[in-house]
């Protein structure tokens, strides 16, 4: 039968080897796919096939975070004073190992770490307390006669009457009081509380656990990782350790160097409650950049409340110059390589944790930062200083059927104390 006979009987509908001879003329630049009839052209390119492959991973990845961050969100009350807990223990951790170099049992030494930062906190607060209830009574009267400035301020400046000023005054306190809004601020207040007082004893006791048996929980969390991945896994965690130590030790310097420098210059321009500014400013020193600014402009109110407006700008000289300082000098030197952010990611981290959990996102933005940051670098190969010791991970005790067959149960990495 010639060629020309085979093709007449042939169907153009039937799956016969002219499907294969044409597969073979299909452009190599699209996605060939694998059917009943051969090999068939999917129109697809290889452009479009890596790129549909890169977005519905993306997909799933943006889907995970969304979930996980729902999902924290949801246990806020549990994850803030844990992740406070973790701070914490990145800061007085030292603290712990150095009784324990003193021959103290790591369970009382953790005690008595936890113990000394309540007596010490407690003690910081009855001191603002006393200066406040002290310096009570001047201070009233002086912020009156600050009022008082305010108002004819505002009369020579602005051409409001006492009228409007007083008018104003009273529709802000209608507001506040009208509609049941006073009862349900009050009830707010008081759940806020609540939560305040239960989370910070769940930061109490996890301080305490992490820094008593920190090692242990950080073993057992390693070992839900496949066995392949705990190396990894172990290394990226002790860099990211070292990278929040090294974070929060510096910024407890910077707090501290900010608050002697501003109350200094409170004192010496004759300001009141001296303590109280340079607490402020030392607790907002953690939030960066918003903390700086809210506590700075609440030393330069005082001033102006206090002494007047020529003391204010002076007051603001102090601030202005103390932060220069701080950020120009301290925490680069202090930092240096261990937590490089770019200041770029700052500011967008910052953003994002107060869009997402207000004042406490702010507080801990910077050094979840830091942390990630450090743990792609590493797992990228990009290791900007060499890994720290390694610290082997525990392992369990053997049973007593395995002690019988004569294995061993002597192992250093059972020590953790």
């Amino acid at each position: 039968m010639s060629e020309d006979a085979k093709a007449q009987d042939e169907s153009p509908v039937a799956d016969n080897d002219v499907v294969d001879e044409s597969a073979a003329s299909v452009p190599t630049d699209h996605v060939l796919a694998a059917s009943s009839r051969g090999r068939i052209d999917t129109g697809v390119t290889p452009g479009m096939q890596i790129a549909s492959a890169w977005a519905w991973r993306f997909l799933v990845v943006v889907a995970a975070i969304v979930v996980l961050g729902y999902a924290m969100q949801y246990l806020s009350e549990v994850v803030v004073p844990v992740t406070v807990g973790i701070l914490l223990t990145a800061l007085l951790v030292p603290v712990t190992n150095g009784l324990q170099r003193l021959r103290v049992p790591r369970g009382p030494a953790a005690g008595i770490t936890v113990i000394s930062t309540i007596v010490l906190v407690a003690g910081l607060l009855t001191l603002v307390g006393t200066q406040i209830a002290g310096q009570f009574e001047s201070l009233s009267t002086q912020v009156g006669e600050g009022v008082q400035k305010l108002r004819e301020l505002a009369r020579l400046n602005f051409g409001l009457t006492d009228k409007d000023i007083t008018d104003a005054f009273k529709q802000l306190q209608d507001t506040i009081t009208s509609g049941g809004a006073l009862g349900q601020r009050a009830a707010e207040v008081g759940t806020t509380a609540t939560h305040v007082v239960a989370g910070l004893f769940i930061s109490l006791f996890c301080l305490f656990f992490f820094l008593y048996q920190g090692d242990k929980i950080w073993a057992w969390l390693v070992r839900l990782f496949p066995r392949q991945a705990r190396d990894k896994a172990d290394s990226s965690g002790r860099k990211a350790w070292v990278s929040l130590t090294a974070f929060v030790r510096a910024t407890i310097i910077v707090a501290a160097v900010d608050a002697v420098g501003i109350s200094l210059g409170a004192a010496i321009l004759g300001l009141p409650l001296v303590s109280a500014i340079g607490i402020l400013v030392f607790v907002g020193a953690f939030i960066p950049v918003v903390g700086a600014l809210v506590s700075g402009i609440v030393a330069v109110l005082v001033a102006l409340v206090a002494k007047g407006p020529i003391v204010a700008i002076v007051m603001l000289a102090v601030v202005i110059g103390v932060q220069q300082l701080e950020a120009h000098v301290l925490q680069p030197f202090l930092l240096g390589r261990a937590v490089s952010v770019h200041p770029l990611a700052v500011i967008l981290a910052i953003a994002t944790g107060v869009v997402i959990a207000g004042i406490v996102g702010a507080l801990v933005a910077v050094p979840t930062a830091a942390v990630l940051n450090t743990i792609v670098n590493h797992l990228a190969g990009n290791d900007v200083d060499p890994e720290p010791p390694r610290r082997p991970l525990p392992r369990r005790k053997p049973q007593p059927a395995q002690v019988a067959e004569g294995t061993s149960v002597t192992d250093p990495r059972q020590d953790l104390e």
